[in-house]
């Protein structure tokens, strides 16, 4: 069977020791847009705030993100199969720089896993591709920090962070956004972050 993914050149690739290769690739928001949209649609991923978008919705909230530069949107890959979404941004430029003294060197990112497969064992899948998605911003973009903002009552992504040494940051209201192309509702969401060097020992 053919690689969809092979014509894409991936921004980053890990082989995780015990895991398997870990590819990096920009988003794609009209070819990816059925896959996202089956994700986003399950309960489990209430709290990314897509459940009642349509596909073409999907796509069009990513091709616009796709035309920021503040703002970017990647599919991950584990041993070639999509793994998670992952999107990165600059905290200034997003309405969570409103809430927290933002630092140079900062980089924000949302994180959606995969839903696992039937039967799949996850015993530390999670912590193992999160580490190499942290690798990504933090040595390969050389940022000194990462920041993390899930909602308060998403209480497994909060545990995930604290897990990877995310230092739990103070709880705020994240305003509404309204653009033509997108309307995010407002969030309670719980900060949390992690340096450079609590991530690889200094």
């Amino acid at each position: 069977m053919s690689d969809p993914y092979a014509s894409r050149t991936a921004v980053h690739e890990q082989e995780v020791d015990g895991f398997g290769a870990v590819r990096v690739l920009p988003l794609d928001p009209a070819a990816d847009a059925p896959l996202l949209h089956r994700w986003v649609s399950e309960e489990r991923a209430a709290f990314w705030g897509m459940n009642s978008l349509t596909e073409q919705r999907v796509a069009e909230i990513y091709a616009h993100m796709d035309t920021l530069d503040t703002h970017h949107a990647y599919l991950v890959l584990k041993d070639g199969t999509p793994a998670a979404l992952l999107q990165t941004y600059e905290p200034e430029a997003d309405r969570v720089g409103a809430c927290y003294p933002v630092e140079p060197g900062d980089i924000g990112i949302h994180l959606l896993l995969a839903p696992a497969e039937p039967g799949e064992a996850r015993s530390g899948w999670t912590g193992r591709l999160t580490a190499a998605l942290v690798t990504y911003v933090l040595r390969v973009l050389d940022r000194r920090r990462v920041v993390v903002d899930p909602d308060v009552a998403n209480v497994k992504a909060v545990a995930r962070f604290a897990r990877q040494g995310f230092t739990t940051g103070p709880v705020v209201v994240l305003p509404e956004v309204d653009l033509p192309d997108v309307y995010i509702p407002e969030k309670k969401a719980q900060l949390a972050f992690l340096t450079r060097e609590v991530a690889f020992g200094g």
